[in-house]
């Protein structure tokens, strides 16, 4: 795929029911991508839009559109119901899961629906709406049409962009598996291009003057290998959020080598030189998280020769905001929640005079700016 940004919103996310026909997808979620992050993301224009051939990604805030009170739920329990939300789209099997009381058949996973669809804002359970709006796009439509656009194995994938700026804000362009061959999360891979967070460079949890690039795997979320396949680039003392950078993923049988404007500046290059299993050095024995039974751990990548992640992947690019992931470190830059707490995200809404100075008022300037995208495919291996 190619995209350049000149062809208008119709162009970019389509206008058909759903945004079908165009480049990108937007993705409409509240429930916090498995990060607990604090933002919703939305199809609105406010949130992503195109603008003289720059697309922007760009947070605000909730209050703007509901009241701060609401947000809370200051004057009572208030339920707030987010416009097309895409967790049919995006949950595997539809949102049909095995059925908890054990019939052997498969039920509509309800849960899952309110947490990505809705939330309420109750002072006494300390439950509030996200207080942020962003915006997550992506090819996966595209990927999953058999059009063959929006994915690639083995190729290439450049993307020149400019990085959003504000504290608290963690953009990212990332790619996720189009079929989750070897498992749920970490099983069949993630590619994270490039992450990065918008606090300044004087946070010491490495703010906006370093870029991140990394590799997520591994048998279960708590055995994921992503401190063996990780890296830096920093830019000094000056911060991505100043210029636009080109960030570039190169993909063989043999390698993969993600960097920033040149290979000088590699933020990782990882060989598939020794099967993953064996990499990751996992414990022989592993408890199942449904059960609570101990059981062996098994290699779910059952074909050693090639390495992983050896399947399609698709784009994704967002502007998350917070979260209880660690990737903003308790105790760091006057952090505002802890990731442990309860009541994390209202922490971090009730702090708005701490961190929202930090972001431009002008909606441009916050943004994740992204100038074009680019994606190759290697004619072998695909």
């Amino acid at each position: 795929m190619e995209e350049d940004f000149n062809g208008g919103e119709d162009v970019v996310f389509g206008s058909g029911p759903g945004g079908e026909g165009g480049s990108f997808w937007r993705e409409v979620n509240m429930d916090g991508f498995g990060n607990g992050e604090f933002e919703m993301t939305t199809a609105s224009s406010k949130n992503s839009y195109v603008k003289d051939g720059i697309l922007y990604l760009a947070p605000t805030l909730t209050a703007e559109e509901i009241g701060s009170d609401n947000v809370l739920g200051n004057n009572g329990a208030y339920i707030y119901n987010i416009t097309g939300c895409t967790f049919n789209e995006t949950a595997v099997n539809g949102g049909f899961i095995a059925d908890p009381n054990g019939s052997g058949g498969q039920v509509f996973d309800y849960g899952g629906y309110y947490a990505a669809c809705s939330a309420t804002a109750n002072t006494t359970a300390g439950t509030i709406v996200n207080p942020v709006q962003s915006a997550r796009i992506s090819t996966l439509m595209n990927a999953q049409s058999g059009s063959g656009n929006g994915s690639t194995k083995y190729g290439r994938v450049e993307i020149r962009a400019k990085m959003p700026t504000g504290d608290w804000l963690w953009p990212a362009l990332w790619m996720l598996p189009v079929n989750n061959t070897y498992g749920p999360w970490p099983r069949s891979g993630e590619i994270d291009i490039v992450e990065s967070r918008g606090n300044g460079i004087s946070y010491t949890a490495n703010g906006a003057n370093f870029v991140q690039g990394a590799l997520n795997w591994g048998p279960s979320p708590q055995l994921n290998s992503v401190s063996k396949s990780y890296s830096w680039w920093s830019n000094k003392r000056v911060p991505f959020s100043n210029d636009f950078h080109t960030y570039a993923l190169e993909w063989t049988t043999s390698f993969i080598r993600i960097y920033v404007d040149t290979r000088l500046h590699t933020l990782l290059e990882y060989r598939f030189d020794e099967p993953f299993f064996e990499k990751g050095d996992y414990p022989q024995t592993i408890v199942n998280a449904s059960t609570g039974q101990v059981q062996a751990l098994q290699d779910p990548w059952a074909d050693p020769t090639t390495g992983l992640p050896k399947e399609k992947f698709y784009l994704i690019m967002n502007v998350a905001v917070g979260g209880v992931n660690g990737w903003f470190p308790d105790g760091q830059g006057n952090k505002p929640w802890y990731d442990g707490g309860a009541d994390a995200m209202r922490s971090f809404a009730e702090a708005q005079s701490q961190w929202y100075p930090t972001w431009p008022e002008n909606l441009d300037d916050r943004a994740m700016a992204i100038d074009y995208v680019k994606m190759w495919r290697h004619c072998d291996g695909n």
